[in-house]
């Protein structure tokens, strides 16, 4: 057995990570644990962190089965898969690493507004499949330049996003609970109050319980014909079948997205639209990115070990 403390790592990190916090730590990988409870019963009387993804969370019962957790890092912004009541009721700080995937993210967003408008995916295609020397020009799609930006969520990367988006000469406005202090753009209370005047519609909202089903069927139903639908948030935040229920329809006319129910086993009907531009939720998935996540996030876990303040505690 180690002399080191344990931790442990609920999913799978870049190995550069790994790297270093074995020199502090005896690693237990959860995540490709054949049998995962026999794990936790050897990590039991060692572990003090628990490491994990915004995706895959830490549940009470996690937490019940490690009780000297210091600490719950989450390698990532989004923490609605970790029980924060939980981890409160225990006294376990939980900790997330915000700020240096927000312009990461919010390219990525544009990426796939573009990509999905201008049908990359469809032109790469008819190159290498020969089409262009054989049929000549893929058929047309549209711009984005210009068209009417609504914005599901204007905290830090869906501000982010409208700062890429004035860039382009687009009218911008947002849906939140309440109107954001100094900013212009046009307010809308409801992801449907405000379907029916844009053109592209980006959700950038956090997940969790409270935005679970946020754009829900009757935000779906609002956009107008041939809109360009963009998820950068989580698969839980929009009425998936709604969705799928529109591009069968053909009421949506491309869409780019990130992040889907059920991942990575996503709906295989998403399969099946050509005008859809499928990502595996990898907005954040730069190596720069990548690599100030995972320090932001060895600096928590080192900070609740030293018995320091933790730079980025959300609860």
């Amino acid at each position: 057995m180690s002399d080191k403390p344990g931790l442990l790592l609920v999913g799978e990190l870049p190995e550069w990570d790994v790297a270093a916090l074995e020199q502090d730590f005896h690693l237990f990988h959860y995540w490709r644990a054949a049998d995962k409870a026999a794990m936790l019963a050897d990590a039991r009387d060692s572990t003090v962190a628990i490491v994990t993804k915004g995706e895959i969370g830490a549940d009470a019962a996690l937490m019940d089965a490690l009780p000297l957790t210091k600490i719950i890092a989450c390698y990532g912004v989004g923490v609605d898969a970790i029980d924060l009541d939980a981890a409160r009721a225990r006294g376990i700080p939980v900790t997330n690493t915000p700020d240096v995937l927000t312009e990461e993210v919010a390219d990525f967003a544009i990426l796939l507004m573009l990509g999905a408008a201008r049908r990359v995916r469809h032109g790469d295609a008819w190159v290498r499949s020969g089409d262009w020397a054989r049929l000549g020009p893929m058929p047309l799609n549209t711009r984005v330049s210009g068209k009417r930006l609504g914005i599901v969520g204007l905290g830090r990367i869906g501000s982010a996003i409208a700062r890429r988006a004035e860039g382009f000469g687009m009218p911008i406005s947002y849906s939140a609970r309440a109107r954001k202090e100094g900013v212009a753009h046009d307010w809308y209370p409801t992801p449907a109050a405000m379907a029916p005047h844009v053109d592209v519609f980006c959700i950038a909202a956090a997940g969790g319980a409270g935005t679970r089903g946020l754009v829900d069927r009757a935000a779906i139903e609002a956009l107008n014909p041939g809109v360009i639908f963009v998820n950068v948030s989580r698969g839980t935040v929009v009425d998936e079948a709604a969705l799928l229920d529109a591009l069968r329809g053909g009421r949506i006319g491309a869409a780019g997205l990130d992040v889907f129910l059920n991942e990575p086993n996503i709906d295989p009907e998403f399969l099946t639209f050509p005008n859809v531009l499928l990502q595996p939720h990898a907005a954040s998935g730069s190596f720069e990115t990548r690599k100030d996540m995972g320090r932001l996030m060895r600096d928590n876990v080192g900070a609740a070990m030293a018995g320091r303040p933790l730079p980025t505690r959300i609860a």
